[in-house]
């Protein structure tokens, strides 16, 4: 963790409220947070998702992580960012990603932040199982 970014691989839960805490400062007028959690879905057959499990190659994925974030601040003038995601076992109603950004002016934020999780989910070496409750997992392509 640098003092202008936060960027890590964790098997443990995230804390959105320290990323929230991590990107205040008085010089934003704009900070946006997105947490991508797991939801509970029903598989065409009928079976109830249980859990998401993450894997990621993180020597591939941590300098991915952080090339985002450099990009990023091309893009926008980004004060300060995080970028968290879970690896292992993520349950019903937890967050998986925690994407957090501040900037001079909200739309900026809001605007950094889409395309941080868009070009996440399209770029870094993470992948992503559906686990049913019936103990069969399906792999997601991105």
């Amino acid at each position: 963790m640098s003092s202008e970014n936060w960027i890590a691989l964790s098997p443990e839960p995230l804390d959105s409220a320290s990323a929230a805490g991590f990107v205040s400062t008085p010089k934003a007028g704009g900070i946006a947070v997105f947490l991508g959690t797991t939801r509970a879905e029903t598989s065409p057959g009928g079976l109830s998702l249980l859990a998401l499990d993450y894997e990621a190659y993180a020597e591939m994925a941590g300098p991915q992580l952080a090339d985002l974030a450099r990009r990023a601040r091309e893009r926008w003038p980004v004060i300060k960012l995080v970028l968290l995601h879970r690896t292992g076992r993520v349950a019903l109603g937890e967050p998986s990603v925690v994407i957090a950004v501040s900037t001079p002016h909200r739309a900026e934020s809001f605007d950094a932040c889409r395309w941080l999780i868009d070009m996440l989910k399209a770029e870094v070496a993470i992948w992503k199982k559906e686990v049913w409750d019936d103990g069969s997992g399906t792999w997601i392509h991105p």
